[in-house]
């Protein structure tokens, strides 16, 4: 058996294998360019920032911001939220937040609430979901900022992000949302959705390489309301010793990752072209067949809402009496299905469904998955659930 032989559902974790345009553009990139973007007028210099602002046009373009230009590019989306958090919040601002979070932003906003941060953590239910007036009720006369996760990195609920973005507005807050999990997987629309700060990562439904991601700013975001993580070269105002003050320079110290961003572009244009709307009944569908099948298995306890339109491609469950742990690893070994177990690095969101600290299985569905691999998945959770060899 090789590796092309195996059934990949992590892809809530890192979308595999990425589409051929992707290796394409990054081989390009490096045999063909590899010039430092900004640093220079040579011609290859140049291309390199032309590489670099496709890609800002590009994910402007998904996600509906107001200016390429306020698409600010880091590693992931933990720097993104690091650099939303740590670069606007004060001591005595207020910020809310809900129970179903990644530790990319739980992390960040536990340790800005000892630099005296306040924080509330709005609970969910344990199929995760938020009721939006639950959050207009948490807000405080120093509330400067709310921020959710788009969907749950472990169950694929989708918070009322749009909702919440009206409440926000009506309230002059800021909205800061973490897009890891649906970037791609779902249409977003910044301003339709109120949408303030969208933190976003090439690595999963966007199919671009790992170290690549940033943060999308909204117009109502002032520059000089936002400090950077860093400070350094940015191939602008050399002669200047000062971090320059406008974007996307002032978060930008340092040298690019643009051969990353170079996949990131050529990731995003496919996703574009194949259709999110289309990429998201394929995943719909996979997610239904998923559910339907495992739920009638007596021993198999699936989690969340348990409905693809109120979800992602991500469907959590575990097998009574076996450790999600047990069942990955006799997954991966007889049968060839690789897939997430444990925590998720979502303790909070494992303490609302009431999974903690055992966590569970995950299986995450992209593009590529088909009913044929689902059926096989299926059968060999059926066969361990059943306590057959």
């Amino acid at each position: 058996m090789t590796d092309l032989d195996v059934i990949y559902f992590d892809n809530a974790a890192t979308s595999w294998p990425k589409p051929p345009v992707v290796l394409e553009a990054m081989n390009h990139f490096m045999n063909k360019v590899g010039a430092n973007p900004g640093r220079g007028a040579h011609r290859r210099a140049v291309e390199s920032g032309r590489i670099v602002y496709a890609a800002r046009e590009a994910v402007a373009r998904l996600v509906n911001a107001p200016d390429p230009l306020r698409v600010v590019f880091g590693s992931n989306v933990t720097e993104a939220l690091n650099l939303a958090l740590n670069g606007l919040l004060r001591p005595g601002d207020h910020v809310i937040t809900s129970s179903m979070e990644h530790n990319s932003l739980m992390r960040p906003l536990r340790f800005l609430q000892h630099r005296q941060v306040e924080l509330t953590v709005v609970p969910c239910s344990p199929q995760g979901f938020l009721e939006p007036e639950a959050v207009k009720r948490a807000i405080r006369r120093k509330t400067r900022l709310v921020a959710l996760n788009h969907a749950s990195n472990v169950i694929g609920t989708l918070l009322p992000v749009g909702e919440v973005g009206a409440i926000a507005r009506e309230h002059g807050l800021l909205l800061l949302v973490d897009a890891a999990q649906t970037a791609g997987a779902l249409p977003i629309d910044m301003q339709e959705s109120a949408i303030d700060l969208l933190a976003f990562t090439g690595h999963k439904s966007l199919y671009g390489p790992m170290g690549t991601g940033g943060l999308a700013l909204g117009a109502r975001v002032l520059e000089g309301d936002l400090s950077p993580l860093k400070r350094g070269g940015t191939g602008s105002r050399s002669e200047w010793e000062e971090q320059p003050s406008f974007l996307p320079d002032l978060c930008e110290s340092g040298t690019l990752n643009v051969v990353g961003l170079a996949g990131l572009e050529a990731g995003i244009r496919w996703v574009t072209e194949r259709g999110v709307e289309a990429i998201r009944a394929h995943e719909m569908a996979l997610t239904r067949r998923l559910i339907d099948e495992l739920r009638p298995i007596p021993t198999v306890r699936v989690y969340g809402g348990q409905d693809p339109e109120r979800q992602t491609a991500t469907v959590a469950f575990n097998i009574d009496g076996l450790a999600a742990s047990e069942v990955g690893l006799r997954l991966d070994e007889e049968n060839a299905i690789l897939c997430r177990v444990g925590l998720h690095c979502s303790p909070a969101a494992h303490q609302t469904m009431g999974t903690y600290p055992a966590g569970t299985v995950r299986f995450g569905f992209g593009a590529w998955n088909t009913v044929e691999e689902v059926d096989q998945a299926v059968a060999a959770v059926r066969k361990l659930a059943e306590g057959r060899p």
